[in-house]
C-alpha cells in the first residue's frame, strides 16, 4: 500500500468481508501516520496523499455497507416488512398513497346504491 494509495472500486467487489476490513484499518492506520508527519512539516506531496488516503478509505467503506446491505436485502426477502432504509424512498406522497387494490376497494352501502339505483343511460337523438 505504500507507494500507491489510490484504491480502484473495481478491485475491491472482488474481496471477502476480512480483507475489505483489513484493508481498512491499513489505510486507517497509513492516514493518521501521515497526519502526523505534516504536522511535523512534511512536504506538499503529503497533502495529495492524504487526500487519496481519504478517498480511497471512502470507496472501501462504500463497497463495505453497499455489500451489507444486499446482504440484508437478500435476508429480508419475502418477509413481510422491510427495514425503512431499504424500502424505495418515492415521495412521501407517494408512499401514503392507497394501494391500488385498496383504491378499488367499494364498501357494502356503494355496492347496494349501484346495485338499486344504476347509472340511467340516455338515449340522445342524433340530428
Amino acid at each position: 500500500m505504500s507507494n500507491s494509495a489510490r484504491v480502484k472500486t473495481k478491485d475491491l467487489w472482488g474481496k471477502n468481508k476480512e480483507d475489505l476490513k483489513k484493508q481498512l484499518d491499513e489505510l486507517k492506520t497509513e492516514l493518521g501516520s501521515l497526519r502526523v508527519q505534516k504536522i511535523a512539516g512534511g512536504g506538499s506531496s503529503k497533502l495529495t496523499r492524504i487526500h487519496d488516503l481519504r478517498k480511497s478509505i471512502a470507496r472501501t467503506l462504500t463497497v463495505i455497507n453497499a455489500n451489507q446491505r444486499h446482504q440484508l436485502r437478500i435476508f429480508y426477502k419475502g418477509k413481510k416488512y422491510l427495514p425503512l432504509d431499504l424500502r424505495p424512498k418515492q415521495t412521501r406522497a407517494i408512499r401514503r398513497q392507497l394501494s391500488t387494490k385498496d383504491a378499488a376497494r367499494i364498501t357494502q352501502k356503494q355496492k347496494k346504491r349501484q346495485t338499486h339505483f344504476p347509472m340511467r343511460k340516455f338515449a340522445v337523438k342524433a340530428e
